[in-house]
C-alpha cells in the first residue's frame, strides 16, 4: 500500500514538471497545432528581443533578483551575529511565525500604503519633521513603481529575512557556535570577528538551498512586482505574463519563448550563486586570516526595523479599510465609515469561502503526500533526491504553467476548481515536505521498535507513539501549506482561466489603481488568514505538550498507587 501511495505522490507532485517544461519549450519553438502553427522556428525568441525595452527589463530583473536576495542574506547574518544565544533571540523566534504568516502580496500592499507619494510615511515626515513635500509628487515616489526597482528590491529583501532566519536555526545549531566562540576568544578574537571569520563561511555554505529558493522567487515574482515594481518597462517576469495575456494568440510563441528565457535565467542565476558561494567559502580565504578586525553588524536595529514595519502595516491596512476621507497630508482620516465593508461583504465572503476550501484541500493533500514520502524513505531507505522534490520551488512558475495548462486541457478542459487545487498541491508540496524533513529525521525510531516488539501493530504504533511526538511539526507543516496555497497567484489565474477567484487574485487586481479602501479589505484578509492558521498550529503544539506532560504525570501517579505497600 505504501508503495502505491508513493507512486501516486510521484505522479501528482513530481512528474508534471516534465510536461510543464516540454510544453512551454515546444510552444516557444512555434509548434502549437491548435493554433495551426506546425512549423518549428525561432521566431518567438526573435520577437522577444525585438520588443522595445526588453534589455532594460532584463537588467531590472538582474538587479532586483541579485541585490534583494543577497541583501536579505546579509541582513539575516547580521541578525544572527547580534542576537544568537542572547535574551532577544527568544523574542525573535516568537516573532518569526507572524512575520512568515504575512503573504508577500499583503506585505507589498501595506508597503505601498506606507511609502506611496501620499502614503503614511510621507505624512509622518511632514507632520513631525516639517519637511516640505507637499507639491513634488515625483520626488516622493522613490520606492513605489520607481523606474529602477528600488522599492521592489527593498521589499523583497525585508520579506525574505524571516524565511532565511527560520532556515538558519537548525544550521546554526549544528555549527557549535558556543564552543567556536570560546576557542576563538582564547586566541584573542572578539565575538563579532569570530562570526565573520569562522562561522559565516560555514553558515553560508549550508544555506545554499534557501538562498537558491529566494533567488528563484525574486526572479519570477509577478504579483508583488505588479504592486510595487516599475511599469515601463516592467521586470521580465511581468513582461512575460503580459505577453501570455495578449489577445492575439498567434503571438503565444513569444510568450513561451519569454518563459523559456526566464527558466534559462533562473538556471544561470543558480550557477552564479554556486560560483559566489564557492568563491567565498573556498578561494577568498585571505580575509579569514588577515587579522582580528571585522566590522560590527547592526543586527538588532535591523530586526527591530523589520518587526516595526510589519506591525505598522496591519494597522495601516485596517485604517484604510474604514477611511472615508483622508486628505493629504493629514496624519489620520477626517471621517470613518463602514460603507465599503457593507458594499464588499458578500463578495468577500464568497472569495473567502472559495480561498479557504481550496487551501484546506490543497494543504491537507500536500501534508498527506509529505508524510507518505518520509515514511517511504524510512521503510525502504530510498527516496527521490531532495533537489528533484524542490524543483517547483527553484523553477519560475511561468516556465511550467503554460505546459501544465496544455496538459490539463487535454485531460479535462472544464474542471477548473480541480486543476487549481492540484496546482496548489503541486507548488505547496515541496514546502510541506521540507518542513517535515528535520522532525522526521530527528525522531527516535527505537520507540517504534519497542512498541512493535511489545506486540502492537504498525498502525497502532504510528498513531499512539509516533504521531503524538510529531504532531506539532505536522500541524506547523499544514499551516505552511495553507499559507503557500493562500498566496498562489499565477497558478490560480492560469489553470483557473479567470473563473476561480481567491483573496490573492482579488487583492492584486484591486491594487492596480482601484479604491484603496476596497484593496485594504482584501489585503487585510489575505494577511490575517495565514496568521490564523499559524496561531492555531502554535496552540495545538502547546496543548499537545501540556497534555503529554499531564498524561505522563498521571501514569506515574497510577503506578505509584498501584504498588504494594512494604511490610516491616
Amino acid at each position: 500500500m505504501l508503495r502505491l501511495l508513493y507512486g501516486l505522490l510521484v505522479v501528482v507532485c513530481i512528474l508534471p514538471t516534465i510536461p510543464g517544461l516540454l510544453g512551454v519549450v515546444v510552444a516557444s519553438l512555434g509548434y502549437i497545432p491548435p493554433l495551426n502553427l506546425h512549423a518549428f522556428s525561432l521566431d518567438g525568441f526573435s520577437q522577444v528581443f525585438a520588443w522595445q525595452g526588453v534589455e532594460t527589463s532584463l537588467l531590472l530583473t538582474l538587479f532586483t533578483t541579485l541585490v534583494s536576495s543577497y541583501l536579505a542574506c546579509a541582513l539575516t547574518f547580521f541578525i544572527l551575529e547580534s542576537c544568537w544565544n542572547r535574551p532577544i533571540w527568544n523574542k525573535i523566534e516568537l516573532a518569526l511565525s507572524p512575520l512568515l504568516a504575512m503573504p508577500h502580496v499583503a506585505f507589498a500592499i501595506g508597503f505601498a500604503f506606507l511609502f506611496a507619494p501620499t502614503g503614511f510615511g510621507i505624512r509622518m515626515l511632514i507632520e513631525f519633521f516639517d519637511i516640505n513635500l507637499h507639491s513634488d509628487a515625483e520626488a516622493r515616489a522613490w520606492l513605489i513603481k520607481d523606474p529602477y526597482g528600488a522599492g521592489l528590491t527593498l521589499m523583497l529583501a525585508l520579506k525574505e529575512v524571516p524565511f532565511l532566519l527560520l532556515m538558519s536555526i537548525p544550521i546554526v545549531k549544528q555549527l557549535k557556535v558556543q564552543e567556536t566562540i570560546k576557542v576563538a576568544s582564547a586566541l584573542g578574537y572578539r565575538h563579532h570577528v569570530t562570526w565573520w571569520k569562522v562561522i559565516m563561511p560555514q553558515w553560508f555554505n549550508k544555506m545554499r538551498f534557501p538562498i537558491l529558493a529566494v533567488i528563484a522567487y525574486s526572479l519570477s515574482v509577478v504579483d508583488v512586482a505588479l504592486v510595487l515594481g516599475p511599469t515601463n518597462p516592467p521586470t521580465f517576469a511581468v513582461l512575460v505574463w503580459q505577453w501570455f495575456n495578449d489577445p492575439d494568440l498567434q503571438l503565444l510563441p513569444r510568450a513561451s519563448a519569454g518563459a523559456v528565457m526566464l527558466f534559462m535565467m533562473a538556471s544561470l542565476f543558480i550557477l552564479l550563486a554556486r560560483l559566489i558561494e564557492h568563491a567565498i567559502c573556498s578561494y577568498a580565504k585571505q580575509w579569514q586570516y588577515s587579522g582580528r578586525k571585522a566590522p560590527r553588524l547592526p543586527g538588532r536595529a535591523i530586526i527591530l526595523a523589520i518587526i516595526t514595519l510589519s506591525l505598522t502595516i496591519v494597522p495601516l491596512i485596517i485604517t484604510w479599510s474604514f477611511a472615508l476621507r483622508w486628505r493629504f497630508p493629514d496624519i489620520l482620516p477626517s471621517r470613518f465609515t463602514l460603507r465599503f465593508w457593507q458594499y464588499e461583504w458578500h463578495g468577500v465572503l464568497d472569495v473567502l469561502s472559495q480561498s479557504l476550501s481550496i487551501a484546506l484541500v490543497s494543504a491537507t493533500l500536500a501534508l498527506f503526500f509529505a508524510v507518505i514520502g518520509h515514511e517511504y524513505r524510512l521503510r525502504y531507505r530510498w527516496q527521490i533526491p531532495g533537489y528533484v522534490i524542490a524543483i517547483p520551488m527553484l523553477i519560475p512558475q511561468l516556465s511550467i504553467l503554460f505546459g501544465l495548462q496544455i496538459m490539463t486541457l487535454v485531460v479535462s478542459d472544464g474542471s477548473y476548481a480541480f486543476w487549481v487545487c492540484w496546482s496548489h498541491v503541486f507548488f505547496a508540496f515541496p514546502f510541506v515536505y521540507l518542513s517535515l524533513d528535520g522532525p522526521w529525521r530527528s525522531y527516535n525510531e527505537k520507540l517504534t521498535q519497542v512498541s512493535l516488539s511489545l506486540g502492537k501493530g504498525p498502525v497502532y504504533t504510528w498513531m499512539h507513539v509516533k504521531l503524538p511526538q510529531l504532531l506539532p511539526a505536522i500541524i506547523f507543516a499544514w499551516a505552511v501549506g495553507m499559507s503557500v496555497s493562500l498566496a498562489q497567484y499565477l497558478p490560480t489565474l492560469v489553470l483557473g482561466a479567470g473563473r476561480i477567484s481567491t483573496v490573492t487574485t482579488e487583492a492584486v487586481a484591486l491594487s492596480s489603481g482601484f479604491d484603496r479602501r476596497v484593496t485594504a479589505i482584501y489585503a487585510l484578509f489575505q494577511a490575517l488568514l495565514p496568521l490564523l492558521f499559524f496561531t492555531l498550529a502554535i496552540l495545538v503544539s502547546r496543548l499537545n505538550t501540556r497534555y503529554r506532560k499531564v498524561r505522563v504525570k498521571g501514569l506515574r501517579l497510577n503506578d505509584a498507587f498501584s504498588r504494594k505497600p512494604h511490610h516491616l
